[in-house]
């Protein structure tokens, strides 16, 4: 026979005959079955094969279509050190041989093993084939024993043998795709058997499913952070734009890892005038902090400037954190808000001054919580009063939170530039809600930053929708103003709304008595407007008392010197000018990637095109299948890598050396909560009667032992008295 071979066909995949030919021994009576398989994959003695890895693959196939499965005999025959035969056998060949270990459980009292009661598939069955290296190197077969001693497999049950699973291409990514949003394997492996139409469709079980997962954090290992760090810097080779530093310590233990994109530094520089600056926790197996910097974009939805990861939460790991952020972005924000975590603030009380020796002192960093707007003087009376009423002049968290009113009463920073935007941390908290809805805290860092990319995709594409909507949706006016038809030509659709509330409240409720607050002069190089109430100042939107005396002056022309610039539509372009490399694509075969996908898009074009007409959609599902036996000939001729082979493309073969960038050891955050908590009198009651509990050997009863034991006691004390 030629060494070409021909696989099961599509007719014979579906039409083989699940039938055996039963034959029962004379002598011994016992039953013998031969399968019955159509088609040209049944083996036949003589036929070549070019490897043996070939023709187990054909014998495998045969296997399958009758409904048992194969496996490699590792006996063999050398000859003169050449292997010479090869055997594959029936995987119930031979009978189950018992191990002396079991890793299950093992009885400390008796010192005996204990073994889990398993069954075992072996029944001594004896077909198999043979072959033989022949002088042209090819294997031929020279015996083939067809029947065997065991029923076989129904046709609907095939997929529970273990030769018709595995773990596949197409599997392997979309268990990993769906990884990237945080959907474990369990779901992914539910999500394929609807989409295929069963369980039996999917090609491999739950469990297949979970130990991909398994496996493939196995061999990540402790070479996580090493494979971050090097997928980040061949990023960084790929993509200039990109930064990316780290710390680490003596012990070479990852200490801080920063990495802001090329995206992120470009929206830096129009929106990061004000930036939220938290800390999160529970986003890595390693209770590594992530930090995010998180400002505000021309929509007034968040936008991140960047992320961080930090061994710990001392005043020097952030100090350094904020140089590396300040290095990277080429100038510090005008107002920085964040909670009251001391390190948090040391660090930017000692980075800030030190890098803005060249910007007004009003831009200094600045920390905010909110408190309903009053002025300075307003508040230190009512401040006092209440301390006196109450007598709280002593009380020490009181005085220290009235020492830090620079930092939580607006009317302090009440002409801080834009510092009205975030006047709490709800902004970060928001953020961090977010990435924790696609991490989990049991994920490798190599899962983690294929997380925190698909937030930042989400989170850009929410950006490019409101771009869309703001450029191809005319918002409508409310008044018959001209200015605020000219509004809604330069601001984004969500600032516009703001807007129309104010020119609305300008002309239905602002009275002839706002003149007092608002500074209104006309000069050669245009108007200077001001109003008391600094809504401009700390919000870049002019105010409803503005408005007024516009409408009241009948300015036909929108100041443009009162049109802040990051509200402006088209303030970030949109462009594809930025590197797009994802960080799971690093390493990774891209070209490969990229033709399956183009593959998934044009057959469901094709399919979403022929659905309405059923004659042409089954046509093309034969003209799909014909390439059946095309594809098995170039698998058998060049096989797909192996499962080890493709972790190796993910983590570029690393080797263990002393120079390896090694994962922080666990510690306790300021976020990880207390490990017990309070449990009530109920709860503990209830604890105690669940719990088998020992018995007095002096009155059998419980909840004591013989030496508190109050019969035993007052036996005692009878003994006692008698003696005396």
């Amino acid at each position: 026979m030629s060494s070409s071979i021909t696989s099961m066909s599509s007719s014979d995949s579906v039409d083989h005959i699940s039938k055996w030919e039963e034959r029962v021994c004379l002598n011994s009576g016992r039953k013998f079955f031969k399968p019955k398989v159509s088609g040209s994959i049944t083996p036949a003695v003589g036929m070549f094969f070019k490897s043996f890895d070939e023709a187990f693959a054909f014998y495998q196939r045969y296997a399958l279509a009758a409904g048992f499965s194969a496996r490699k005999n590792t006996s063999w025959k050398n000859v003169g050190g050449l292997v010479k035969i090869r055997y594959i056998v029936c995987s119930k060949e031979g009978f189950h041989v018992s191990k002396e270990i079991d890793s299950r459980s093992v009885d400390e009292n008796i010192k005996k093993i204990v073994r889990r009661n398993r069954g075992s598939k072996r029944v001594g069955c004896n077909a198999h084939v043979k072959l033989i290296l022949e002088n042209n190197n090819m294997f031929k077969i020279y015996y083939f024993e067809k029947e065997h001693n065991h029923i076989f497999v129904e046709d609907e049950d095939i997929h529970f043998l273990p030769a018709a699973r595995s773990i596949d291409y197409v599997s392997e990514s979309f268990i990993s795709g769906l990884s990237a949003i945080n959907i474990g394997p369990v779901k992914a492996f539910n999500i394929m058997k609807t989409m295929y139409g069963g369980f039996g469709e999917v090609g491999a079980s739950k469990v297949d499913c979970k130990n991909y997962r398994r496996d493939l954090n196995l061999y990540i290992g402790e070479y996580d952070v090493e494979m971050v760090v090097r997928r980040l810097i061949r990023k960084k080779e790929c993509c200039p734009g990109i930064t990316c530093d780290y710390v680490i310590g003596e012990d070479r233990r990852l200490k801080g890892l920063f990495w802001p994109d090329e995206q992120s530094k470009t929206n830096y520089t129009v929106f990061g005038d004000i930036v939220g600056f938290d800390a999160t926790y529970k986003s890595n197996k390693y209770d590594l902090v992530f930090v995010s910097f998180t400002g505000i974009d021309n929509h007034f939805r968040n936008v991140t400037f960047g992320g961080a990861l930090l061994g710990s939460e001392t005043a020097d790991s952030y100090r350094w954190l904020l140089r590396c952020f300040v290095n990277a972005f080429g100038n510090e924000p005008k107002v920085v808000v964040t909670d009251q975590d001391a390190a948090m603030k040391r660090a930017i009380k000692d980075v800030g001054p030190v890098l803005s020796a060249n910007i007004d002192f009003n831009s200094r960093m600045t920390h905010i919580v909110w408190n309903d707007t009053i002025i300075p003087e307003d508040f230190e009376t009512e401040w006092h009063s209440i301390m006196s009423t109450f007598g709280l002049e002593n009380h020490e968290w009181l005085k220290d939170t009235y020492d830090l009113r620079f930092d939580w009463i607006p009317a302090y920073y009440h002409g801080e530039n834009l510092a009205g935007l975030i006047r709490t941390t709800s902004r970060c908290e928001s953020e961090n809600y977010f990435f924790g809805q696609i991490c989990n805290p049991r994920c490798t860092l190599v899962e983690f930053f294929t997380h925190f990319e698909t937030a930042m995709d989400i989170q850009r594409h929410e950006h490019r929708r409101n771009d869309h909507d703001t450029r191809y949706i005319q918002s409508k006016t409310w008044r018959d103003f001209v200015l605020e038809k000219q509004a809604s030509e330069i601001y984004t659709k969500t600032i516009f709304k703001d807007i129309q509330i104010e020119i609305d409240a300008a002309i239905t409720k602002c009275m002839l008595k706002s003149h007092d607050t608002v500074q209104y002069n006309k000069q050669e190089d245009g108007l200077s407007i001001s109003c008391t109430c600094k809504r401009f100042e700390q919000f870049g939107i002019l105010c409803c008392h503005i408005f007024y005396f516009l409408r009241y002056d009948d300015i036909t022309e929108f100041p443009r010197r009162y049109v802040h610039r990051r509200w402006m539509r088209d303030v970030v372009s949109n462009g594809s000018n930025h590197c797009n490399i994802r960080f799971d694509e690093i390493g990774r075969n891209s070209e490969i990637d990229k033709v399956f996908r183009e593959i998934v898009v044009a057959n469901e074009y094709v399919v979403n095109r022929l659905v309405g007409d059923l004659d042409e959609l089954c046509r093309y599902r034969d003209r799909i299948k014909s390439y059946i036996d095309k594809a098995d000939e170039v698998m058998v001729a060049a096989p797909p890598p192996s499962r080890k082979e493709r972790f190796a493309d993910i983590g570029w073969n690393l080797e263990k050396s002393d120079s390896m960038i090694r994962v922080q050891i666990k510690i306790r955050t300021k976020g990880c909560g207390v490990q017990k908590r309070i449990k009530s009198n109920r709860e503990i009651a209830i604890q105690k009667s669940s719990k088998i509990q020992k018995s007095c050997r002096v009155c059998g009863g419980k909840g004591h032992n013989s030496r508190t034991c109050k019969d035993k006691i007052s036996s005692n004390a009878i003994g006692s008295s008698n003696a005396i």
